[in-house]
């Protein structure tokens, strides 16, 4: 399926509110229950089967899986019992272990989980064997329809499942993920974060702990203000050290949060310390400034209450910020929404969102290794006016995220290996060109071009207007992208998607002169051979004379022109409705010809006589044509070859054809305008 250029303008961020119904039925959760309470059935999603196509795409089950319903496997079902938290969530026999920890740490934020889990679903009265579930994708909240039938072995649940042997909420959402994706198997191997940011459209960062930067303290404070879910763990050699205990109190491949982070006055000056708890709700860090260590007995009763700082076995703890990065490997922040956020909120993020495509042959012009394509990718132009506060430079985080390709896996779509140039604008409208790419070095980049879904990093740049260009590191390789713009002051953003424009010089009208050139002597005769006295031909006609012409020009490597060309230049230039080309309209499409030719071997670098598809924005702006993505994507699926190559009888009936349109385009303009002036008249 060819990809089509998306409109990239900035949207404003999706608010969960308004979550779009995804069922094919096009109905909602709600109305799709109430038919099933009126009819006495219970509901059964023909969008998502109780079938092996929902499990696997890749193989079949290794065991006979039996689907049932919770009430065919415990005597009474629950959606949650005691409240959802991390002892809810037990994996099974599904490589998910990331989408795991992410429901661990979502189950630590009320407002969120509640979002994610609505809360008044349950067995009782009212059940129907329906339930729901939202989800972020690419700036969309999704309301997930599924029925209650779970994949079962023996009477047990296959994959997730609760401690709790009646609680089925944990594993519902499961499926309602799974479903999103495609099957269950999509959703084997995966980064934490990437739940995280379905569950809440918040934008993540990765950091590596020992190559944090200088003031990443001050980051985790920022994000904890900014109610951001941030979670730490401690790198693993091998598969043995998994849930390791180190000498210290801590796990070895476990997920932790961060919940606070505090300056303390400790014996006459500042102590920079961290606040960490382990979800197991024991099992603590016993170094210094843990629990009952002797550095809480020279802080003041007060400091202590204003740091909650108990000894009691919850699995929170402090530690040294020191000891920290000494301890712990990596640091994952989702940066939450401002419609995530309580209005209490004090520090907000400002969010711009653009939505784009990479499409082979037009905007898929790969990384800066491939300079004579790189240009041809989307560029968007961003406007940083405000400083932090106490700063010289601006704060941004850019996430560039690939869409929809866990669900494309099961037709064999990989992740692709993506990232991002950042460039000083040179201050001038339009897209840049290759020449700019050039001669300037970028000024910021990601960090790697890697295969994962998003790829996003933290940048403090000075105040300024900057070209953000999203790639693919190979070129050709086609996808959706959503970029994201998270920044501590309001920056404003806008795709450089040029407009449609028009700017061709005045038509030429047929002219006697006095005297013929001996080119048009030339052609005279060539007429009356072929046409007889009334110098018209046809598009056969036509066909013949321009190939003659053609073959005796020098530097000229055409195929011949098609009959369909010729019909389509009469089409252009017949004024007279005969369906035949006089000598006199002949002449002026000869100067049109003429132009174009010389615009074509301008852009057939390597003198091929074809064109790269690539070089095709820029042909058509030397021939008066200005085309947005869409329309240069468009052109380039109907005229280019599976090689990208444009040859010269495709590129003038292109031209051809974009004549024709803007010629009714200005006559529309004209019969408006007319319109208009009579309405006034009146």
């Amino acid at each position: 399926m060819p990809y089509l250029a998306q409109d990239s303008k900035p949207r404003p961020a999706a608010h969960p509110g308004g979550a779009r119904g995804t069922h094919s039925s096009g109905k909602g959760y709600e109305q799709l229950k109430q038919e099933c309470l009126r009819r006495g059935v219970l509901f059964e999603d023909p969008d998502f089967p109780a079938c092996n196509s929902s499990l696997f795409f890749s193989e079949n089950p290794a065991i006979p899986f039996v689907w049932k319903r919770p009430g065919d496997i415990v005597k009474d079902p629950k959606f949650i019992v005691g409240g959802a938290t991390r002892t809810d969530i037990c994996q099974g026999d599904l490589g998910d272990c990331w989408l795991l920890a992410a429901i661990a740490s979502l189950t630590l934020n009320e407002k969120t989980l509640a979002r994610v889990v609505p809360l008044d679903q349950n067995f009782g009265p009212d059940y129907a064997g329906i339930f729901h579930f939202q989800f972020w994708q690419h700036n969309e909240w999704l309301d997930v329809v599924i029925d209650d039938r779970l994949p079962t072995f023996k009477g047990r649940l296959v994959f997730l499942h609760s401690a709790e042997l009646n609680e089925f909420w944990s594993a519902l959402l499961e499926k309602a993920y799974a479903k999103l994706n495609g099957s269950y198997e999509s959703l084997k191997g995966g980064s934490t974060i990437e739940a995280m940011e379905d569950f809440t459209g918040g934008i993540g960062e990765t950091y590596d702990v020992k190559e944090a930067p200088d003031n990443f303290y001050e980051i985790l404070g920022k994000a904890l203000k900014r109610c951001s879910m941030v979670g730490c763990s401690i790198d693993t050699s091998n598969a043995a050290e998994s849930e390791a205990r180190t000498p210290f109190g801590l796990v070895k491949g476990h997920a932790y949060s961060v919940t606070g982070i505090e300056e303390v006055n400790y014996r006459g000056r500042q102590v920079q310390l961290i606040r960490i708890r382990n979800p197991w709700g024991q099992v603590e860090w016993n170094g210094p400034w843990s629990d009952n260590s002797a550095e809480w007995r020279s802080v003041s009763p007060s400091e202590q209450r204003r740091l909650s700082q108990a000894a009691r076995d919850d699995g929170e703890f402090w530690m040294k910020f020191e000891d920290f990065k000494v301890h712990f490997d990596k640091v994952e922040i989702c940066n939450l929404t401002p419609d995530a956020l309580e209005d209490s909120t004090a520090h907000k993020w400002e969010v711009a969102i653009h939505q784009g495509s990479w499409v082979r042959g037009a905007t898929a012009g790969g990384c800066r290794n491939f300079l004579d394509t790189f240009w041809t990718n989307p560029q968007i132009k961003l406007h940083l006016t405000e400083k932090d506060d106490g700063e010289e430079d601006c704060t941004f985080i850019a996430a560039l995220m690939q869409k929809g390709r866990r669900k494309l896996k099961k037709l064999g779509a990989e992740m692709l290996t993506i990232g991002y140039s950042i460039y000083e604008s040179p201050g001038t409208d339009g897209h840049l060109g290759k020449d700019f790419f050039r001669y300037h070095a970028s000024k910021a980049r990601s960090k790697t071009y890697i295969n994962l879904r998003e790829v996003s990093h933290r940048f403090k740049l000075p105040p300024g207007d900057y070209i953000l260009i999203p790639t693919t590191f190979e070129p050709h390789q086609e996808a959706d992208f959503c970029l994201r713009i998270f920044s501590e002051k309001k920056a404003i953003t806008e795709d450089l998607d040029e407009n449609v424009a028009i700017d061709l010089p005045e038509p030429l009208h047929p002219t006697p002169s006095p005297q013929e050139t001996e080119e048009e002597k030339q052609f005279r005769a060539l007429f009356e051979q072929i046409s007889g006295k009334d110098l018209a031909i046809s598009a056969e006609e036509l066909e013949y004379v321009l190939n003659a012409v053609l073959k005796k020009t020098k530097n000229i490597k055409f195929k011949n022109l098609s009959l369909i060309s010729c019909r389509n230049i009469i089409s252009l230039m017949d004024t007279n409705g005969y369906g035949k080309l006089e000598f006199s309209e002949f002449k002026v499409f000869w100067e049109k010809l003429k132009k174009w030719i010389s615009i074509f071997l301008q852009f057939d670098f390597d003198k091929s006589g074809s064109m790269s598809s690539y070089e095709l924005r820029g042909a058509l702006k030397a021939a008066g044509y200005q085309l947005n993505n869409y329309l240069l994507q468009l052109i380039v699926l109907r005229y280019s070859d599976e090689q990208f190559q444009i040859e010269f009888d495709d590129f003038l009936n292109c031209l051809i054809r974009l004549e024709n349109a803007s010629r009714v385009f200005q006559a529309l303009s004209v019969k408006n305008k007319e319109f208009i002036n009579l309405n006034i008249g009146e």
